[in-house]
């Protein structure tokens, strides 16, 4: 009893702060950003809470496959409802109906989470550092819904999962989830930084398709070196999926040189389209919040 005693009053300090935070935004923005950040991290243990007993529930049942799917859209909604912010697919939708493939998207921040809220679909599992398997509750729910953990100090253990996974798209239409940046970027401008080849060789491996998710660059609604967090709609682009029939190991650097340059050239057309819209709206009054060192030039690195 005292333990739940003691969890219920930090459940409820926690709420307060949070809500005191958002008041306080009115006058004072940056309280908005610790508000938001709360609130993730509230949402994210929740739905992670939810996924505990949602994937034993569906794996009892025989449906294992939909475990991150159910949790991915109790994000999405959890979030859109406490911060404000979302992530709308508004070109593409239909290629995520593709099984199996190797899901692939550019990386941010932390907010991409929400990202894969909107756009993950059934029958698909993430790739992730083996340390979070150990984070409670987040890490066993991932372990419970079949998250491919990648050992990244250890190439040899790392191919191996590679080949589970691959042998498991095969044989049970299985699709992943990865972001081939391999880190966030925190870009502030339209870009992409160079992309790591795994997801590719276990395309190819598994002769899947690869489906490309572009998110437009978010710097104008979040931003950690500026502290700013808001609400708003994040723009998403699902690109046509590139087969990989017929190739080789030895095709993959010609492979992930062609889908980064059409994710890239997607990214920087996003750009100019909010930076018109911009321009647009401030002519009837009406202005975008973008940020002032927003730039819509690639940054090649």
């Amino acid at each position: 009893m005292a333990f739940l005693s003691y969890l219920l009053t930090g459940l409820t300090s926690y709420l307060a702060l949070t809500v005191s935070l958002f008041g306080l935004s009115i006058k004072l923005p940056r309280a908005g950003f610790f508000a938001r950040c709360l609130a993730s991290y509230a949402c994210l243990l929740a739905c992670a809470s939810y996924g505990v007993v949602a994937s034993i529930a569906l794996r009892l049942c025989g449906y294992a496959g939909l475990s991150q799917w159910t949790v991915a859209r109790s994000f999405k909604w959890a979030m859109k409802l406490t911060t404000g912010a979302s992530f709308e697919i508004i070109s593409g939708a239909e290629h995520l109906t593709t099984r199996p493939a190797v899901f692939i998207s550019n990386h941010q921040t932390e907010l991409d989470v929400l990202l894969l809220g909107t756009i993950f679909p059934p029958y698909c599992s993430v790739t992730a550092k083996k340390s979070l398997a150990r984070v409670p509750f987040l890490g066993w729910f991932m372990t419970l819904s079949g998250t491919v953990f990648i050992d990244r100090a250890n190439r040899e253990t790392a191919l191996k999962a590679f080949d589970g996974a691959a042998e498991q798209m095969r044989s049970q239409r299985q699709s992943v989830f990865i972001f081939p940046e391999g880190t966030r970027s925190y870009a502030s401008e339209a870009g992409l930084l160079p992309f790591k080849k795994g997801a590719f060789h276990l395309a190819v491996k598994a002769g899947a398709d690869i489906v490309p998710v572009v998110a437009e660059n978010y710097a104008h609604l979040l931003s950690a070196r500026e502290m700013r967090f808001g609400a708003g709609e994040i723009r998403v682009k699902v690109l046509p999926p590139v087969s990989t029939k017929n190739l080789q190991p030895s095709d993959v650097d010609e492979l992930t040189k062609k889908t980064r340059d059409s994710m890239l050239e997607v990214i920087v057309e996003m750009r100019k389209t909010r930076e018109a819209e911009q321009k647009n709206a401030a002519s009837s009054g009406k202005p975008i919040a973008m940020p002032a060192h927003a730039s819509s030039t690639a940054v090649e690195t």
